[in-house]
């Protein structure tokens, strides 16, 4: 849904000073000590809202400070500022409160406590296409949706041909909505947003949408935008967006601000409390497998699993740029004389994008196994991955006969250096020669 606000205070108990002084002139959004909660219980939740209006109407103090049975803090006391022109990221874990705070400052939903104050046009891009009549045609939604959005219809006859290009949907565009794709509707949905040109972009998880050209498109429209002045909070669960993006960020868990400022040390933060926040979600120093019985084994059988340096030493955590073995230990009851490891790595911090696919075969490695304990290394001189949490998906074969596999091998990678804003890390040297 896009909506267009001029200017919104949303608190009812708190006097708003709407003048600004020269030195908040650049200031778009101000979120001050935002509050608010939510009911886990829908017949609950319609009572307390009854409960609410009734207490609004006779002028009574809603005590909105406070929980009732079964409610919960979806976002507690967050302020930060949006300046004209400024990228912020927004991360989390699922449940962090992003989704709901971006819907508090578009005006979707008021806050309990806490005021917010929105300066000029807004275009949250929330759930993209989910304003469009299914039973217009893409034409007839632009025009209802950017009218909207307050441009005349000689702005939308300037601007509708750039719409339907950057969306990529000229010869569906006289075809109902309802006919249309996912991706093409929320391709749409995001060309009319972009096109108002508005001071406010609220981007909630959309840049996933389209393929590798039309994402490429997103960024430059968002870089041109932002020469203009635009600012824009971005929600994205892949860092390196994030990173490439924003040069500051704010870090929500489970309603509160945990962090906010540079991006690369609030993601370094956010990664590192997703990996270390134990359950199944945190990294062993060596993974033990389980031992098999003599009529689940397949002749081969990893035993475990972990890192080590070259000295030797079992590696809590991998540091990006430095080396690094992958120790597989394995019991055997018989030769094989050509395995082939595998190693499948994805990154759990993004949106579970393969990074690395490595394969002994793939180097023509031969590699032979006797019976009786053996350790395979994969030697890594540097490790090349960047900062974050990660998954190994390890197999050992030979030809089409599989011997054993380990479906998820979590580990973390640090860093003592700024390479968060790359999509790798290269190792290299520095030299210079002189004429």
């Amino acid at each position: 849904m896009i909506k267009q606000v001029e200017t919104t205070d949303i608190d009812q108990n708190i006097h708003q000073n709407t003048h600004l002084t020269a030195d908040d002139a650049s200031i778009l959004v101000s979120v001050e000590n935002v509050s608010k909660k939510f009911c886990r219980d829908l017949k609950k939740s319609l009572f307390y809202g009854v409960q609410d209006i009734f207490t609004e109407l006779v002028g009574a103090n809603r005590n909105s400070q406070t929980l009732r049975h079964q409610e919960f803090w979806a976002l507690k006391d967050v302020s930060f500022q949006l300046r004209r022109g400024e990228a912020v990221g927004l991360v989390g874990s699922n449940g962090a409160g992003k989704s709901t705070l971006l819907r508090i400052i578009s005006g979707l939903i008021k806050p309990d406590t806490g005021c917010v104050r929105v300066k000029g046009r807004v275009a949250p891009l929330i759930a993209l296409g989910a304003g469009f009549n299914p039973i217009l045609t893409g034409r007839e939604n632009i025009y209802a949706n950017m009218s909207i959005l307050g441009l005349t219809t000689a702005e939308i006859n300037a601007r509708f041909q750039d719409v339907v290009d950057f969306a990529g949907i000229g010869d569906a565009i006289d075809a109902p909505v309802q006919t249309y794709s996912s991706g093409m509707a929320a391709r749409l949905g995001f060309a009319c947003a972009v096109h108002i040109e508005p001071d406010i972009l609220l981007i909630d998880e959309v840049l996933a949408v389209g393929d590798i050209q039309f994402r490429m498109k997103c960024y430059q429209k968002l870089a041109q935008l932002r020469e203009k002045g635009t600012a824009f909070i971005l929600v994205a669960h892949n860092p390196h967006v994030v990173l490439n993006v924003c040069e500051s960020s704010i870090y929500l868990q489970k309603g509160n601000l945990i962090a906010s400022g540079a991006t690369e040390a609030v993601i370094r933060q956010y990664e590192e409390d997703l990996s270390l926040g134990g359950g199944n979600h945190a990294p062993l120093e060596i993974m033990y497998l389980p031992e098999k019985s003599p009529d689940e084994s397949l002749g081969l059988d990893i035993v475990s699993l972990r890192f080590q340096d070259e000295n030797g030493e079992t590696l809590s955590s991998l540091m990006a740029g430095e080396p690094a073995y992958l120790l597989i230990e394995c019991k055997s009851n018989l030769q094989i004389d050509n395995a082939n490891v595998g190693v499948l790595i994805t990154a759990l911090s993004g949106q579970n994008e393969r990074v690395l696919y490595i394969t002994s075969a793939s180097d023509n490695e031969a590699l032979q196994i006797f019976p009786g304990k053996v350790t395979i290394q994969m030697q890594m001189p540097y490790c090349c991955l960047l900062p974050g949490l990660y998954s190994a998906k390890i197999y050992i074969k030979e030809g089409v006969c599989s011997f054993d596999i380990v479906q998820s091998f979590r580990f973390l990678v640090k860093t003592n250096r700024v390479i968060s804003q790359s999509l790798f890390f290269q190792p290299r040297t520095w030299k210079v020669v002189n004429q």
